[in-house]
C-alpha cells in the first residue's frame, strides 16, 4: 500500500467516542504520563532517556489509559484492534525512516556528506561570520538530517572561531543553533522530521514541501537580523578553517561531481517518485559512488586493506545497515564522519511504535475523541486550534523535557480535531516541527537545551536571546493561521 493510501485510510478512520467517559477521566492517562516523563527524564536518565526509558514509560502511559477504559466498558479486544490500526497507518513512515539510515550511511560512505560539509566552510567569511554561521550549519544540517551533530562538530568550530574574532559566544551560539535547526526541519534524514508526518497521517516529502512556507520566511528574516548584527559589531581577526579542510581532503574525494546524487534525488522527489523509491535510488547510487570514489574507504569499512568483491560488498552494506565512522586526522570531524544506518533508526522507530500503542488505546477508549472536543469548545475556530497545538507543543517541552514527546503526544492528540476542522495532516506535521522541534533548545532543562548548552560551552540564557530562527519559528506558523496563508483542506474524492 502506498504511502498516499495510508493517509487516506488515516483520514477516513471514525472518531471512537465513549459516552460513558467524561473529560476528567480523558486527562488521566494524559496527566500520568507527563508526570512519569518529568520525573524519568528530570531526575532519572536525562539526556539517556530515549534509549528506552521514555518508551516503555509511552507503554506505561498506555496501561493506565487501558485501565481507564475497563473502568468505562471497553474490552480488551478492542484496544488491541485499534493498537493494530495505529501501526498499520505508520507502516510506510517506519520503512521510510530505515532507508533514510541507509541513505544517510552511503551518502557518507561516498563523500558526499563530507563534501557538502568542505563546501560550506569554505563559504566562511570574517566580514559576515554571524549570517555565514547560519548557511554553514544549515548545509551541515540539511546534509546529516541532525542538529546535535551539527552542534558537536562544527558548531564548536564556529564558536572557537568567533571567540577568536572577539564575538560574543551567545550570539555565535544562537546563529549556529538557528542554522542547525533549520537545517534538522528541512531534512528527510532528520527523525524529527519523520517522526511529525508520521504522527499527523501525513507523509514526508510533502510535509518537507509544505513547511518551506513558514520555514524559508523566517529563516530568511533570521539571516537579515544577523546581518544587521553583523554590521554593528566589530570583528578582527580570520577565520580560519584551513585544518578541518585539509582534514577532509585527505580522508576524502571530495568533488562536485559527487552532488550529482542528491541532485538526482531531488528531480525525483519534485517529480513525485513515490518516497521509498526515491530513497533506494538515492542509497544505491551513494553506495556506487562509494565505490567509485572512495574505494579506500570502502575497502576498510568492508574489512580489508584493498577493494575487492567481497570487501566492497560488505563495505557498501555495512554503510547501510550498522555503524559506520571515517577517522580523520581532526577529532572535531570524527564525530560528523560517522552514521548509525537502518540500526540507527530502530530508536525512533522503536519511539513511533509505543506512541501508537500509547495513542491507539487512548482513542480506543474514546480519550482521544473527548480531549478533542474539549480543545474544539475552548479554541472553535481553526486559529484557536492551531494556538492550542502550539501551547501544547512548548508546554511539553517545558514539562517532559524532551523534544521528541513535544511532538509525539500533540501530534496523536490533535490528528483528529483538525481532521474534524477538514484540514489536511500536512497543518498538523507543519505545526508541530514549527513549535515542538524547534523550541527544545530554549528551554535548559530540555533534553535538547542542556545538550547544545553542554556541547557549545555557553548557557542556554546566554544563547537563547540570539536564537531568532527558533524564536520566530511558531509565531510564524501562528501568523500564516491567522490570515490562512498556505491552510491545506483535506481533498475529498
Amino acid at each position: 500500500m502506498s504511502k498516499t493510501n495510508d493517509t487516506n485510510s488515516r483520514a477516513n478512520e471514525n472518531v471512537v467516542e465513549n459516552k460513558e467517559l467524561n473529560i476528567w477521566e480523558a486527562l488521566i492517562p494524559v496527566f500520568a504520563l507527563v508526570a512519569m516523563l518529568f520525573f524519568n527524564v528530570y531526575y532519572a536518565f536525562g539526556d539517556d532517556a530515549l534509549s528506552g526509558s521514555n518508551q516503555f514509560i509511552l507503554l506505561l502511559g498506555a496501561a493506565v489509559a487501558a485501565i481507564v477504559g475497563f473502568f468505562n466498558k471497553v474490552d480488551y479486544q478492542t484496544m488491541i484492534d485499534e493498537v493494530a490500526e495505529n501501526i498499520k497507518s505508520v507502516t510506510g513512515a517506519l520503512l521510510i525512516l530505515l532507508f533514510v539510515g541507509s541513505l544517510a550511511g552511503t551518502w557518507l560512505l561516498s563523500g558526499i556528506i563530507p563534501s557538502m560539509i568542505y563546501y560550506g566552510l569554505k563559504i566562511l567569511n570574517p566580514t559576515i561570520f554571524l549570517p555565514a554561521c547560519i548557511i554553514i550549519c544549515a548545509i551541515i544540517s540539511i546534509a546529516t538530517g541532525s542538529s546535535w551533530t551539527t552542534s558537536a562538530t562544527v558548531g564548536i568550530a564556529l564558536i572557537g572561531i568567533g571567540n577568536a574574532l572577539g564575538i560574543d559566544a551567545g550570539m555565535t551560539a544562537g546563529a549556529v543553533i538557528s542554522g542547525a535547526y533549520f537545517g534538522d526541519k528541512m531534512s528527510p534524514l532528520s527523525d524529527t522530521t519523520n517522526l511529525a508526518p508520521a504522527m499527523a497521517g501525513g507523509e514526508l516529502f510533502s510535509h518537507i514541501k509544505y513547511m518551506t512556507y513558514t520555514t524559508v520566511p523566517t529563516i530568511v528574516v533570521t539571516l537579515i537580523i544577523f546581518a544587521i548584527i553583523s554590521v554593528s559589531i566589530d570583528v578582527s581577526g580570520s577565520t580560519d578553517t584551513s585544518a578541518m579542510l585539509s582534514s577532509i581532503e585527505e580522508a576524502f574525494y571530495i568533488s562536485p561531481w559527487l552532488f550529482l546524487v542528491p541532485v538526482i534525488v531531488v528531480v525525483m522527489i519534485v517529480k513525485k517518485t513515490p518516497p521509498l523509491i526515491a530513497l533506494l535510488a538515492g542509497t544505491l547510487l551513494g553506495g556506487l559512488f562509494a565505490l567509485i570514489f572512495q574505494p579506500d574507504i570502502v575497502a576498510k569499512v568492508g574489512g580489508s586493506e584493498e577493494l575487492n568483491l567481497i570487501s566492497g560488498y560488505k563495505g557498501v552494506f555495512n554503510a547501510m545497515t550498522v555503524d559506520t565512522a571515517v577517522e580523520t586526522s581532526n577529532s572535531v570531524l570524527n564525530d560528523l564522519f560517522s552514521s548509525g544506518g537502518m540500526s540507527g533508526m530502530l530508536g525512533t522507530i522503536w519511539l513511533i511504535v509505543c506512541a501508537m500503542v500509547f495513542g491507539g488505546i487512548m482513542d480506543a477508549i474514546g480519550a482521544l475523541s473527548r480531549i478533542s472536543k474539549a480543545v474544539l469548545n475552548l479554541f472553535d475556530s481553526i486559529f484557536g486550534l492551531f494556538l492550542s497545538t502550539v501551547i501544547s507543543c512548548v508546554g511539553l517541552n517545558a514539562i517532559a523535557s524532551d523534544q521528541y514527546l513535544a511532538i509525539v503526544i500533540p501530534g496523536r492528540m490533535y490528528a483528529k480535531a483538525f481532521k474534524d476542522k477538514g484540514l489536511a495532516p500536512e497543518n498538523l506535521s507543519r505545526t508541530l516541527e514549527d513549535s515542538g522541534t524547534v523550541t527544545s533548545v530554549l528551554i535548559p532543562y530540555n533534553t535538547c537545551g542542556a545538550y547544545q548548552s553542554g556541547v557549545l560551552g555557553v548557557d542556554t540564557l546566554s544563547y537563547a536571546g540570539y536564537a531568532f530562527f527558533n524564536w520566530l519559528s511558531p509565531f510564524t506558523t501562528l501568523l500564516f493561521a491567522a490570515f490562512r496563508i498556505k491552510i491545506k483542506k483535506i481533498v475529498t474524492e
